[in-house]
């Protein structure tokens, strides 16, 4: 069953496309490279693949990396599940992009970790990188989570009280809370700004045999993130304006859905 497209349009045929060819292409490449390092002592690994010393193909396996990472997000931004908000607008979409990001980047964190237990357990060669490469990738997981978790309403929100206000007075709730987050927004860019572009500016390393640029790139991705996080609370702010009022109820955190698919699945094993 095919799913419509939710904004891609015309473009999610060439998007699925330029997805399947980088991401083809980053395998060639990592073929390459795994079997030149079998039979040269000099072959690129891991400590030059983020440095200048990885030279052409180095450059050409982070490209190919990031256009599938990318090309893969955005084509699987086009669907949503069916407990996710629909979007409405331009930053609703660049959540769900962001999202998908983030679920690629688990997946990858799972590879990292059970090729670091392989290599560990089966041939006794644990490798220098696998543990920071996989808090790197982790540190970003939570970041664009917390932006998807904005464009969804699925924060944490109490609402004993929020229930049984006049439509005006939540009204007023939505816009002080939306006030509250572009104020710490904006203390956190203030306070935070000349640090995060020293830091990326000399790529400032995690000081460990590998020595990744964890921090010359977390931090002012710390910045930028919460600054689209506050971006995505005022969109959310003028989509909802108009919408009839909610109640909310422990019914509402059941999943029918979900609850439909466990029967069959328990169905079909009985």
């Amino acid at each position: 069953m095919i799913q419509d497209s939710v904004w891609l349009g015309p473009l999610r045929g060439p998007v699925k496309k330029l997805a399947i060819g980088f991401t083809a292409f980053a395998l060639v490449v990592f073929a390459w490279l795994a079997i030149n390092k079998i039979f040269s002592a000099d072959a690129l690994g891991m400590h030059e693949m983020i440095r200048s010393t990885g030279g052409i193909w180095g450059k050409l396996m982070l490209g190919s990396l990031a256009g599938s990472i990318l090309f893969a997000s955005i084509y699987l931004s086009d669907t949503i599940g069916s407990i996710e908000d629909k979007p409405h607008g331009f930053f609703d979409y660049l959540s769900l992009v962001t999202s998908r990001i983030a679920m690629i980047a688990i997946v990858m964190i799972v590879v990292v970790m059970f090729y670091e237990v392989v290599s560990r357990y089966a041939f006794n060669k644990p490798t220098l990188w696998a543990n920071e490469l996989s808090l790197w990738i982790a540190a970003f997981v939570f970041l664009l989570a917390g932006q998807y978790a904005m464009q969804q309403r699925s924060h944490i929100r109490i609402y004993v009280i929020y229930d049984l206000m006049p439509r005006w007075m939540k009204k007023a709730s939505d816009v002080i809370s939306v006030f509250l987050i572009w104020v710490f927004c904006f203390a956190l860019v203030w306070g935070g700004f000349n640090d995060a572009w020293t830091r990326m500016l000399r790529m400032e390393t995690f000081g460990t045999a590998w020595d990744p640029p964890i921090p010359g790139t977390i931090k002012p991705a710390i910045l930028f993130i919460i600054v689209l996080v506050a971006i995505q609370s005022l969109s959310n702010l003028i989509a909802d304006w108009h919408k009839a009022p909610e109640h909310h109820s422990p019914a509402d955190e059941i999943d029918e859905d979900e609850i439909e698919m466990l029967r069959k699945t328990l169905g079909e094993d009985l």
